[in-house]
């Protein structure tokens, strides 16, 4: 089934050149279908290549998905145009009103930061809060999943020695859990970030599931026992090339950085990345349309 989106996205060529189903409103409209209402806060400060990751995986499941996306009102991100900002996103008072039946919110190049000192911070808790009652399931990617359990469970982050970056090897946990349902005993998926959360905190927590992690990377998925709370330290969404991206706009910024742990064959950046979680990352996020979205959620929100 199709993602629908707006006609002029910048990520709308992409999907459809990778033959995935897109659509905009005026077709959605004539398709008697409940679709799925999915909004993303979007953090990245590169929003255009976050909107074609995330929506290369929301579009590739049996289930119709509107798309809303949002913005912080208190913050202008400055990577990305004014035009495009207002042409297709909107800010929480603008939705504040709605119900969804998913949420994402992304990643910020903020980590290093202390939560109240983010210049957002005091939105995004709004926003936070609203979603326990105005959202199915909320599925937070990296400091994203940092900001949540800070908020929601009073688990703090770390600095580490050095930044957690390449692709690590992960262990699945709880195999019981639908979110990981399909998985291999061991599955790959990349992080980039110079803090972590505590792995005994997250285990002691008798709200929390820890459901796979990585002796390297620590703590990767959690769950609230709901399943209203989705926590991802890593990033599944990334393409091959987003961390060979990253290391050299790092490297030509002279930064102290090292290479990007199991990604390039040989540890030889000349040569292409070979990506290994593609699978998983659509694995992932169609189980958590289904199970934690599609099937939880009313057919007529109240």
């Amino acid at each position: 089934m199709p993602i629908n989106i707006p006609k002029l996205l910048p990520a709308r060529s992409i999907l459809e050149e990778e033959n995935i189903f897109v659509m905009d409103q005026d077709r959605a409209q004539q398709q008697d279908i409940r679709p799925l209402n999915i909004l993303i806060l979007n953090l990245m400060p590169e929003k255009e290549k976050a909107e074609a990751q995330l929506l290369r995986l929301l579009g590739n499941t049996p289930l119709q998905v509107d798309i809303t996306f949002l913005k912080t009102a208190t913050y202008i991100p400055r990577h990305t145009s004014k035009f495009h900002l207002d042409q297709f996103y909107c800010t929480f008072e603008k939705i504040r009103d709605r119900k969804f039946d998913g949420m994402i919110i992304t990643g910020a190049p903020v980590e290093l930061m202390d939560f109240e000192q983010v210049q957002y911070w005091d939105e995004l808790k709004e926003i936070l809060d609203w979603s326990c009652t105005n959202v199915t399931s909320t599925l937070h990617i990296c400091w994203g999943a940092q900001a949540a359990l800070y908020h929601h469970f009073g688990i703090g982050k770390m600095e580490l020695p050095r930044k957690c970056l390449g692709v690590y090897s992960h262990h699945v946990l709880d195999r019981k859990e639908k979110l990981m349902q399909g998985f291999d005993d061991i599955f790959f998926a990349p992080h980039s970030r110079y803090t972590d959360v505590p792995e005994h905190k997250i285990q002691e927590n008798p709200d929390l599931l820890l459901l796979a992690y990585s002796p390297e990377a620590g703590a990767f998925i959690i769950s609230s026992q709901d399943g209203k709370q989705i926590m991802v330290t890593g990033h599944l969404e990334y393409e091959t090339d987003t961390l060979a991206q990253e290391y050299a706009r790092d490297t030509e910024k002279g930064l102290s950085i090292h290479l990007p742990e199991h990604y390039f064959p040989e540890d030889n950046p000349g040569r292409p990345p070979v990506n290994r979680w593609r699978s998983h990352a659509h694995l992932f996020f169609s189980n958590w349309l289904n199970y934690y979205v599609y099937q939880a959620t009313p057919f007529e929100w109240r």
